[in-house]
């Protein structure tokens, strides 16, 4: 799994920090940045959900 972000469409809800702070936080503007670009396993469900959770869709999750 690999995660990427397009900050341009990020809106600042937060609700990928609320769902996988593993993996996401977000930066002075308020905006998403990624901690861990490739999540373990075990944090793969979090981070899932923190992309589809996304109301912008900023957050794409590759499977590969």
């Amino acid at each position: 799994m690999q995660i990427t972000v397009d900050t341009t469409r990020c809106v600042g809800a937060g609700q990928c920090v609320l769902n996988a702070p593993e993996a996401f936080d977000q930066d002075e503007d308020g905006l998403v940045t990624v901690l861990t670009p490739r999540p373990a396993a075990g944090e793969w469900p979090d981070v899932r959900r923190a992309g589809s959770l996304c109301p912008s869709r900023a957050i794409t999750v590759h499977e590969a």
